[in-house]
């Protein structure tokens, strides 16, 4: 009775629809890529299979040489080709030049590269509200790199500025990127950490330039620069131990914006690179162990908590925000399946250059099987595992 409580059926169900009609599309389509290629090179598609086994009945139907099958586990798909590790057929997989399977098996990826291309873009085409609260120093700790931030330029009275990063500073651009919120001071940090950062801040009427590296591993309540912000605010008056009272944002104003094609495309591809590095950046935090990383955020999420999150977005920002979601989840399927794991594509593809390095000669089919069954369980281990923390994470 405890875990029912713990949920509402109706958002629960809501959050998982939602979520499925998101995946689904992304999956048929990855799989589109190999269909497409393999039917274009020849070899024979025995199955074309949304969601993993068991079958639905009913569900499915054969077209030409190809059956097309819905099946129970709606969070995957699958192209199943004739002979995929055994040559013995013409037309299996296994017969088709080596450069026909690298392209085969690597279709899935560059479909998915390419909706997320078009769907970060498209998100930059529709209007959207951006925050001009702007992004103000509110703290600086000591011995931080920005107490020690090396600060260039000249007062407005043609005096040098003093050195460090000083409370009421306004970050203005990180590294040519422009800043108008906390949000986006924290994400350009995030992007460009483990470097030395060049920041344009405005203090008092001077616009400054600042350099500051930012750490990989800061000290325990610091981020990787070692600065607190917060949106400017004005305070009415103070209370009888003289902490403000009566405060509110000192630039409570947003704007609405939106992009051309060709403006939008470039920002979208920038988009898909800024989220690898940012993703690649808060995968090596959590594994150096920082104190920097956001302990509320899981380093991974399976099925279960990616579907209350959707459920979450929808209701706290509307529908707009599920188009930047589903880039997300089409890079991630993308980046995901190119890595050398067996069963995905990228494994299938590393065997194809092992074989190369071999000098053609082919890994036993017994083997590669094998290899790719024992990956298949061991990634279906893996999700079950992180989605009983989710759920976990849900009813605690």
């Amino acid at each position: 009775m405890t875990f029912l409580a713990a949920f509402d059926l109706v958002d629960v169900l809501r959050s998982a629809l939602i979520f499925l009609a998101l995946l689904v599309p992304l999956v048929v389509i990855h799989e589109l890529g190999h269909f497409i290629v393999a039917k274009a090179f020849g070899i024979k598609v025995l199955e074309f299979g949304i969601g993993f086994p068991p079958r639905v009945k009913g569900l499915a139907c054969r077209i030409g040489e190809t059956e097309y099958t819905i099946n129970w586990l709606p969070i995957g798909g699958f192209v199943r080709m004739l002979g995929e590790e055994d040559p013995s057929d013409p037309r299996s997989l296994a017969a088709a030049a080596h450069w026909k399977r690298f392209t085969v098996m690597g279709a899935g990826v560059v479909m998915n590269l390419g909706l997320a291309l078009l769907l970060f873009s498209i998100a930059f085409m529709v209007p959207r509200e951006r925050a001009l609260n702007l992004a103000q120093v509110s703290e600086v700790m000591p011995d931080s790199p920005a107490a020690m931030a090396v600060i260039t330029g000249f007062e407005r009275d043609g005096s040098r500025p003093d050195q460090g990063l000083q409370a009421g500073d306004v970050v203005m651009e990180v590294n040519g990127r422009e800043v108008r919120n906390v949000s986006e001071l924290i994400f350009h940090t995030r992007r460009f950490i483990g470097e030395t950062q060049t920041w344009v801040i405005s203090r008092g009427n001077s616009t400054l330039g600042a350099e500051l590296y930012a750490r990989w591993r800061p000290p325990e309540g610091q981020g990787p620069t070692g600065i607190r912000v917060g949106a400017p605010t004005v305070c009415s008056d103070l209370d009888s131990a003289g902490n403000p009272i009566g405060c509110r944002q000192q630039f409570p104003f947003s704007e609405t914006v939106s992009y051309p094609p060709w403006e939008a495309i470039p920002r979208g591809w920038q988009s898909m690179v800024d989220a690898v590095i940012v993703t690649k950046n808060e995968i090596q935090v959590r594994v150096n162990g920082s104190s920097g990383a956001n302990p509320d955020q899981p380093l991974l999420s399976g099925p279960v908590g990616i579907a209350s999150t959707t459920g979450d977005i929808v209701e706290d920002a509307g529908w707009r925000p599920l188009i930047e979601l589903a880039a997300l989840l089409s890079l991630s399927l993308a980046v995901f399946n190119a890595l050398p794991i067996p069963a995905l594509d990228g494994g299938r593809m590393f065997f194809v250059l092992v074989e190369l390095l071999r000098g053609g000669r082919r890994i036993s089919p017994e083997k590669e099987s094998l290899v790719h069954l024992v990956g298949f369980a061991m990634l279906l281990s893996g999700i079950l595992v992180i989605t009983f923390f989710d759920i976990s994470r849900l009813i605690t």
